[in-house]
């Protein structure tokens, strides 16, 4: 079940590269990377509203849709989905006051 994000972005990928007039990923991605994002921000919102209201089922289908947005987003603007997990790995196991103020510094 860990890979789903992985696979997700490369389905994401090959829906962009083929441009298939029947795909949801690749209308939104040719309509350009302020769509996409415009649309990740609405599902943000809409999960944060779920969140709001404790509304747990709501909230966890709100959250899918975060994060399938976040990958069309990302690939809209020819970030590649692994980059961002070998950030995060760069991450992993340091305090998040550090690791911002290491950013600051840079």
């Amino acid at each position: 079940m860990s890979e789903i994000l992985i696979r997700l972005a490369q389905t994401i990928k090959n829906r962009k590269d083929g441009g298939d007039k029947k795909s949801y990923v690749s209308e939104l991605i040719k309509s350009g990377s302020e769509k996409c994002a415009e649309k990740f921000g609405e599902e943000a919102v809409e999960a944060i509203i779920a969140a709001v209201k404790c509304d747990r089922k709501n909230l966890t289908e709100e959250a899918a849709d975060v994060l399938f947005h976040m990958l069309v987003m990302l690939s809209s603007c020819d970030v590649d989905f692994k980059s961002v997990l070998i950030e995060l790995e760069r991450r992993e196991g340091k305090s998040g006051l550090i690791e911002k103020a290491e950013r600051k510094n840079n």
